[in-house]
């Protein structure tokens, strides 16, 4: 959530821009009010004289505001910025609302199903779609500093690894257990917390494909789920102990 006063900004700068005709105080602490602000009429006012201080914006005689083009570029980035906020809010909701065993039950899923995957893309996989692997993995190697770390190419490459596995019923099943979106930034999250770098256990799964190696391929894939059992472990155990 955006702190209270840019909030209330964001609101008048939205009901302004919204608005056909320009905008005063009264209409503005009645637009507010239904949106869960109550605010009296003079409150609006000054925020509008804020507004008009910034430069964001501009008085239409004695009809009320209408925005201007720094008002729309600021509005613009509140709304960003709200997004992202509301976005980070969610996401910290559903971490909180996992637990422990129901996260290790999904990976214990995994593991059973993405060991066959694996060994059934180290007989199967073209050099295409080994080479798409690797370029995943690069991706995933450099963004993996970033705030959101590299979510999406964790599930790029597990894709990758089910398709080329050639068996529909196991690749369906897979995305089955990983269908909850939400649950692949929490593991995400949960790895960067701990200080583990999954682009390396990736990278030791390629490598057996690539040498169509199915035992290793297959042992590469459970330490790497494994691995992430133990992350969630670690997670737990040190959340319990702040």
């Amino acid at each position: 959530m955006l702190p209270e006063r840019e909030y209330q900004e964001y609101l008048a700068l939205r009901i302004i821009a919204q608005s056909v005709s320009p905008v005063g105080s009264g209409y503005l602490s009645r637009e507010m009010k239904k949106m869960g602000q109550m605010i009296s009429e003079a409150t609006a006012g000054r925020i509008l004289n804020r507004l008009d201080h910034g430069g964001y914006t501009m008085k239409v005689g004695f009809q009320g505001r209408t925005l201007t083009d720094a008002g729309s570029a600021y509005f613009k980035d509140l709304e960003v910025r709200k997004t992202r906020s509301d976005q980070g809010e969610e996401f910290f909701s559903v971490l909180h609302n996992q637990t422990k065993e129901r996260l290790i039950d999904i990976l214990v899923a995994r593991k059973a199903i993405e060991r066959e995957l694996a060994r059934l893309a180290a007989e199967h996989a073209t050099p295409d779609e080994i080479n798409e692997m690797w370029a995943i993995q690069r991706a995933q190697y450099e963004m993996a500093s970033r705030p959101d770390g590299a979510a999406e190419q964790d599930v790029l490459f597990h894709r990758a690894i089910a398709r080329a596995a050639r068996n529909p019923v196991l690749e369906s099943a897979i995305e089955l257990i990983r269908q909850d979106g939400q649950l692949t930034p929490v593991f995400e999250y949960i790895r960067r917390t701990v200080h583990s770098v999954v682009s390396y256990d990736h990278a030791q799964v390629i490598r057996a494909i690539e040498n169509h190696d199915s035992d290793q391929a297959e042992q590469a894939m459970v330490r790497h789920i494994e691995n992430l059992i133990s992350d969630v472990k670690k997670y737990w155990s040190k959340i319990n102990t702040v």
